[in-house]
């Protein structure tokens, strides 16, 4: 079987059912595991690198409303790679590639591959979609393997959260020029780690708020998360930024409470690791609980030291 991912989340998956050699083509997002970066990549975003962040909601926002994909299929590439599957999805157009981005491309193959649209909403949906990869590349043993290992951790998970009393208020913050709260499977994520998310909605995409209303939310912790950034990107960005002088009265701010998460991996990407990342956001809302090694290193705490220094500097 040869196999064309358009979603990161999808490669990891695909990767972890064995299709090292399986896989012909990715998107230029699909970055773990490092493997991946070496499969060819046959979809590229409009989107200049190195774009502002809030240029690219603009961009964005300016695509959109032009009934516009943000992303080119090199149809040339595809074609000759002959996939007998290709993997994308129909969540966010803003994150990877949808159905409609193939279906001019498809059109023209002699041989249509077939195409697997995954639609995650919740993390049982994630789940489900592990599973979903699994039966159609005929590797489901596998697929359950890596279920129920994802299983077990949540049950050690729950196990920790059950003996913390309390429930501190977490916002997180999904893209931050302008704001942007996370949405579908991160409020779970928030709350199987211990936390109230106090703005975010379960099952439903990201949403626009303003600086007010995060600040009337009074997050006891605020983590800072942009969709596709590492946890050093993520901390530069915040540090960059300018608040209102409300900003530093918020519980979060006040008490050192601010953390910068490796969204790219742990957060945004609805894949098997969103287990790691439940357990770094237990590390961040609850500091003293022990997680399992290797947890921490994906939170960051943002340091507002750091930002005098480099407001001293400029």
């Amino acid at each position: 079987m040869r196999i064309v991912s358009l979603l990161p989340s999808a490669t990891e998956i695909l990767f972890g059912l064995g299709f090292d050699h399986e896989i012909v083509g990715v998107s230029h997002e699909c970055d773990f595991p490092l493997r991946a970066r070496t499969k060819t990549p046959v979809i590229h975003s409009r989107i200049p690198k190195d774009t502002p962040p809030g240029e690219i909601d603009r961009i964005v926002r300016d695509y959109i409303s032009r009934g516009e994909s943000l992303y080119v299929v090199d149809g040339e590439i595809l074609e000759d790679l002959a996939p007998d599957l290709i993997i994308t999805q129909d969540l966010c157009h803003v994150c990877a590639a949808s159905p409609d981005d193939l279906a001019m491309v498809l059109a023209k193959f002699k041989k249509r591959p077939e195409v697997l649209c995954l639609n995650p909403q919740d993390l049982r949906d994630v789940w489900r979609d592990i599973l979903w990869v699994g039966e159609e590349t005929k590797r489901t043993a596998r697929a359950e393997v890596i279920v129920q290992m994802i299983g077990e951790r949540l049950g050690e998970l729950e196990i920790i959260v059950d003996a913390i009393e309390s429930r501190p208020k977490v916002v997180l913050l999904e893209w931050l020029q302008p704001f942007y709260v996370g949405g579908h499977w991160v409020p779970e994520m928030i709350a199987r780690a211990g936390g109230i998310d106090a703005m975010g909605k379960a099952e439903t995409p990201s949403f626009r708020v303003t600086e007010e209303a995060i600040i009337a939310a009074a997050p006891d912790v605020l983590i800072v998360a942009p969709c596709g950034y590492s946890k050093e990107q993520s901390r530069d960005e915040y540090l960059s930024l300018t608040f209102s002088p409300e900003w530093a009265s918020m519980p979060a701010v006040r008490n050192g409470r601010v953390y910068a998460m490796d969204a790219n991996s742990y957060v945004s990407r609805p894949g098997p690791r969103v287990v790691t990342g439940m357990e770094a956001m237990v590390k961040a809302i609850h500091p003293y609980v022990r997680v399992r090694a290797g947890a921490e290193a994906a939170v960051l705490p943002i340091n507002p030291a750091t930002r005098s220094a480099q407001t001293a500097k400029a």
